[in-house]
This record gives structure tokens, sequence and C-alpha cells, in this order.
């Protein structure tokens, strides 16, 4: 009988223009690969506030424009908008469990103005 081995993974940084970390990671027991984009460096940011909200996006079409209509009907009343981290992705079903919409759950955050 052959053990179980925890898959190996690999990672790469690429560095973008707009100075944030893209790290790949390949997982060679599945062959899938994995996205983390790091855009917030603590030496590009200057002394600022910024403020988190929970959006859900819906679409009866897949989970990326449920998330871009969260993004989009957000960014109507808000200004300064910054990072939209998908944290949550589920469908909702009939009585049949037949998709009727997909949904996604965004933290998104804003520069906050005051004080």
């Amino acid at each position: 009988m052959q053990a179980w081995r925890a898959p190996q993974l690999q990672a790469a940084t690429i560095s973008r223009a707009f100075n944030a970390d893209i790290v790949m990671l390949v997982s060679t027991a599945a062959g899938s690969t994995c996205f983390l984009l790091h855009s917030e460096q603590e030496d590009d940011m200057p002394e600022s506030v910024y403020k988190v909200i929970e959006l859900i996006g819906t679409s009866s079409e897949s989970w990326e424009k449920a998330a871009a209509n969260a993004v989009g009907q957000a960014a109507k009343s808000l200004r300064d908008l910054r990072v939209a981290e998908v944290v949550k992705l589920d469908m909702q079903l009939d009585g049949k469990g037949q998709v009727e919409a997909y949904r996604a759950k965004l933290n998104v955050s804003f520069k906050f103005e005051g004080s």
C-alpha cells in the first residue's frame, strides 16, 4: 500500500509595473495553479485609512459576473475603490437542485475620507 504524500508546491514571484507581486503556487500532484496578488505594500502606502465593506453580488451566468456586478454597483456610489477580495463563492439552487444564481461574497476596500 502506498502512503499518502502532501503535494509539493513551487512558488514564483513576478513583479509588475504597478508594484504588486503575483505569487503563483503550482501543485505538482493535482496539477492546479493558484495566483495570489499582493497589491498593498507597506513601502508604497502613505498614511491613509481604508474602510472595508462586505458585498454579495449575484449573476445567473457565473461567479465572475457576480463579483463584477457587486464591484460595479459599489462603484456607482463609492469613490476611491482600492481592493476587492472574493472571500466566498456559492450558488442559489431551486427545488430540483438546479442553479438559479451564482453568488460571490467580497470584501471591498475604499479610501476613507474624514476626520
